[in-house]
């Protein structure tokens, strides 16, 4: 018994310094080109957000809704705003939306213009937006609160065997 309890006191130790799970891994320079590669081929959906984005925390439960009805939806989920954010107010979000589990990365560099920059030199900085990437590499942007029943056709599409 004196063990047991002495491995569960060792365990809990051990994890205080580690991560949250569902924490998010930090977006920094070169994070895009290592978020497409581990992601390609493919079709996987982009959603960058921010927790000072009325309109993105307002949409992210019906994403959270649509990952619960849709296995087969890649959702990459990145907080872009334009301070780094705290990562545990990053996940506590994520999380009561329903995408806890859900990939996640959080700007931390101070310079997100060099961040926005690599993701797509035309964006300004506008959230929410919306990334598709189709297993060929193509990226299909909406920009705004996303129309989801587009994504769900995107997705569809995406199941079909291309040509």
């Amino acid at each position: 018994m004196r063990l047991s309890i002495l491995i569960a006191l060792l365990v809990a130790l051990a994890s205080l310094g580690t991560a949250q799970a569902g924490e998010p891994q930090p977006f920094e320079r070169g994070s895009w080109a290592k978020l497409r590669a581990g992601h390609a081929g493919q079709p996987t959906v982009i959603h960058l957000w921010g927790l000072t984005c009325g309109p993105c925390l307002v949409e992210l439960p019906h994403w959270g809704e649509l990952s619960a009805r849709r296995p087969d939806l890649k959702l990459v989920l990145v907080a872009a705003d334009p301070l780094p954010q705290d990562p545990e107010r990053v996940a506590a979000t994520l999380a009561k939306a329903g995408l806890g589990s859900s990939e996640s990365w959080s700007f931390t560099d101070r310079f997100y213009e060099r961040l926005r920059y690599e993701i797509d030199p035309a964006w300004a900085g506008e959230l929410p937006r919306t990334v598709m990437i189709d297993r060929d590499g193509k990226a299909t942007v909406l920009a705004g609160v996303a129309d989801l029943s587009q994504v769900q056709a995107w997705l569809d599409a995406q199941a079909k065997p291309s040509h």
